[in-house]
């Protein structure tokens, strides 16, 4: 069991540490806090906090993947290398395919209620 928890206790400290170093990371989690908060102002439903939710884990997630893609790559090669740079752009391209498909359901969710206060 203490094997089972060390590792939340270092998964805890892999996101902490992300949050802190990646300009990235913090401005996906303050788009996470924005969204959450704007969820219970709007009062959204239990299906659109299950969209809501799941996006923001997925791009926060992938951002982390992101992360640790670059600097992994960056210690196997830290000269230029095409290679290299190919695997980081994909991983930069996952991203920014998450954040697309997550900014469309915040569009999905939010615009009609929005549109209902006016």
């Amino acid at each position: 069991m203490k094997k089972f928890f060390r590792g939340f206790k270092y998964a805890f400290e892999g996101l902490a540490a992300a949050a802190k170093s990646e300009r990235n990371m913090k401005i996906h989690l303050c788009a996470t806090v924005c969204v959450v908060a704007a969820g219970f102002w709007l009062k959204i439903s239990a299906a659109e906090w299950l969209a809501v939710l799941l996006c923001c884990g997925m791009v926060v997630g992938v951002e982390m993947l992101n992360t640790a893609i670059e600097k992994l790559a960056d210690i196997v090669e830290p000269a230029k290398n095409g290679k290299i740079k190919f695997v980081k752009d994909v991983a930069a391209g996952a991203v920014l395919a998450c954040a697309i498909a997550a900014a469309c359901v915040g569009l999905l969710v939010f615009v009609p209620k929005i549109i209902a206060l006016f």
